[in-house]
């Protein structure tokens, strides 16, 4: 497992996370735009973290397109809810 890859983005995930509860909680003209702006930014760096857990330093630091869009999709491998 890549840990400092994973926790780069968790932390990155975590700070957008956080700007936007606070943005909704300070805001009366928070808008569901930013809100859908917001979410894709989290979602793309906890579905990276999980996606690309095993890349090695060599491959994340060239992240080709086709890493950079396979690693932000939502997770394939991860049960969520019922079968």
């Amino acid at each position: 497992m890549n840990k400092d890859w994973i926790a780069f983005h968790l932390r990155e995930g975590l700070d957008e996370l956080t700007r936007t509860i606070a943005a909704i909680e300070e805001r009366q003209d928070f808008e569901e735009t930013e809100f859908e702006i917001a979410m894709a930014h989290l979602y793309n760096h906890l579905n990276t973290a999980w996606n690309s857990r095993n890349a090695d330093d060599e491959r994340t630091a060239k992240c080709s397109d086709e890493d950079f869009f396979a690693w932000r999709a939502f997770p394939a491998d991860i049960q969520m809810g019922r079968p």
